[in-house]
């Protein structure tokens, strides 16, 4: 009786994360998918309209292989009140960023993406900012978490920039 009350206390303990595809391909760029299945009390959730908006096939093999691996989890929208709510979206949002949203916000869960302008006002709006994670939150996470070391994290910002992803900082050992 124990094991199953320790697991159903486990799995209500977790905070469900809807991932974007540029968070998703930060981390291939990096080489890093297996966080997603290492940061603690997480579990990420990748809607199909992402997986669609992926185009490079080696990220999409990345992805395809994160998921194939546990690290992350397909889904789809299928309750009425989210399709609505996407269909709403998808007026000012690309198809992406508007089943995040709409997951989100019908299922209470948290987004991760680094989107600016038009998804984080309407994100804000819809579920607040403290349900928004960026590719730099998730990393900062791993480094607490010990899954990854300032130095490591801190060559990635070069890797990130060369692939047009900046960060408005030199070093995560100011933020952790």
């Amino acid at each position: 009786m124990t094991g199953r009350r320790e697991r159903v206390t486990a799995e209500k303990a977790l905070q469900f994360v809807v991932s974007d595809a540029n968070v998703l391909i930060n981390f291939a760029h990096i080489g890093r998918m297996d966080l997603f299945g290492g940061l603690p009390g997480y579990r990420f959730l990748v809607p199909d309209h992402v997986l669609a908006e992926i185009a490079w096939q080696d990220q999409a093999d990345q992805v395809e292989a994160a998921l194939n691996a546990g690290y992350l989890t397909q889904t789809a929208i299928t309750d009425l009140a989210e399709m609505l709510t996407y269909a709403d979206l998808r007026r000012s949002l690309g198809q992406g960023e508007a089943a995040c949203l709409a997951i989100a916000d019908h299922r209470g869960f948290l987004v991760a993406s680094d989107e600016t302008r038009a998804f984080r006002r309407e994100a804000v709006a819809r579920i607040g900012e403290e349900r928004l994670l960026t590719t730099p939150d998730l990393i900062i996470r791993a480094i607490r978490a010990g899954l990854t070391t300032v130095e490591e994290v801190d060559a990635w910002i070069v890797t990130l920039a060369e692939k047009r992803f900046q960060m408005k900082f030199t070093t995560f050992r100011d933020l952790v």
